[in-house]
This record gives structure tokens, sequence and C-alpha cells, in this order.
């Protein structure tokens, strides 16, 4: 029961963190941090696939499909609002 409640409060802890960050970042930085997370979700997506695939019980297999298909809306969503972000800087 400790280690649940050590584990929830970092979850927690991270959640807070990562909206304070992801609040303060500027429209002129959220570009090139936007390549930068997608990088770290396409690395996300291989450990996901490694996850879902050593089958070591249902739960992980489960967790490591949902993990695949998070990262992966991540990942393609990341890349549009990039596209589309650079897509107002092109000359018309």
């Amino acid at each position: 029961m400790e280690a649940f409640v050590v584990a929830l409060t970092i979850f927690v802890l991270a959640i807070f963190v990562g909206f304070e960050v992801i609040t303060k970042v500027p429209p002129t930085l959220h570009t090139p941090l936007m390549s930068g997370s997608n990088a770290i979700s396409g690395i996300t997506v291989i450990g996901a696939i490694l996850s879902a695939g050593t089958k070591l019980t249902t739960l992980t297999t489960v967790l490591g499909f949902l993990a695949v298909v998070f990262a992966t809306i991540n990942v393609v969503g990341g890349f549009m609002v990039t596209h589309r972000m650079l897509e107002m800087f092109r000359r018309k």
C-alpha cells in the first residue's frame, strides 16, 4: 500500500508540474517544443510496443496496447499541429 501511495503522489505531482510548464510556454516556442515532444512520443511508442509484445500478463498487454494508441495519437496530433503552425510562416 505504501508503494501505491508513493507512486500516486509522484503521478499527481508530475501532472501538476507538466500542466504548469506547458501553460507557461510562449507561442513562439511551441513548434520547436512540439518537435521534441514528437521525438519523445516516438520513443514511447517503441517502449509500448515492447511492453505489449512481451505478453507477461493480460494487464501488461492491455496497458501496452493503450500506451501504443495514446502515444500514436500524440505523435500524429503533434505533427498536425506543427504542420499547421509552419503553414503560418509560408509566403502566400
